[in-house]
């Protein structure tokens, strides 16, 4: 399987904002960004001008290096939402917010969605009482996300007990904090997401 493999802190550097790919690691003053803001790369005494092609393109990767997706899979995630009824933009947010792997995160048991991915990944969430290893499956209202029960005895797990108590999750998810189970009360809404890049810059970059 194709991964990005390079510093996720070049990215956040290269947009020029955090987009939190190291989880806890952005909060503290070991973050790349806070270091050095800069974008990566030799600096030219000066800045060109952006085009609005290259302002599109930069929050098209935005999206794909916040939701950890390759330029393939996020096409096709573009391509449903272009045949859904409604605002393509909303669409295509929705449906990213809506894979396994971003519920994982969205509920805690992760500190960033490429740790969220390694935990599915690895068998260790059951979605609906069933073990599922694909990240970009997505959920449904009524489904449950929780932990195999083999899983309950890593020492993440009892970590994970033990801090869940002050995280909080979004208005269309809840969760049970004394058994670590999960539940998608609605799908989510565009004013639920905390987007850190532009929509409707992705909808022209591929019109185009």
């Amino acid at each position: 399987m194709a991964r990005y493999t390079a510093s996720v802190c070049r990215v956040c550097r290269r947009s020029g904002e955090k987009l939190g790919l190291k989880g806890g690691r952005c909060l503290t003053p070991k973050c790349a960004m806070d270091k050095r803001s800069r974008p990566p790369g030799r600096q030219l005494g000066r800045q060109r001008r952006v085009s609005d092609r290259g302002l599109q393109l930069r929050e098209k990767q935005k999206a794909r290096y916040t939701y950890g997706i390759l330029e393939r899979q996020f096409r096709r995630f573009f391509a449903q939402a272009v045949r859904q009824s409604g605002i393509t933009r909303e669409n295509l947010l929705v449906l990213l917010e809506r894979r396994l792997d971003n519920v994982v995160y969205r509920l805690g048991f992760a500190d960033s969605r490429s740790q969220a991915r390694q935990l599915v990944q690895h068998g260790h969430i059951m979605l609906n009482e069933h073990k599922t290893n694909i990240p970009s499956c997505l959920v449904k209202e009524g489904d449950t996300i929780s932990w195999k029960q083999n899983s309950t005895k890593t020492g993440y797990y009892n970590q994970l007990a033990q801090s869940i108590g002050a995280k909080s999750v979004l208005s269309w998810l809840s969760l049970d904090k004394q058994t670590l189970v999960g539940q998608v009360l609605s799908l989510p809404i565009v004013d639920d997401i905390d987007a850190k890049f532009e929509g409707k810059s992705i909808v022209e970059y591929y019109s185009r």
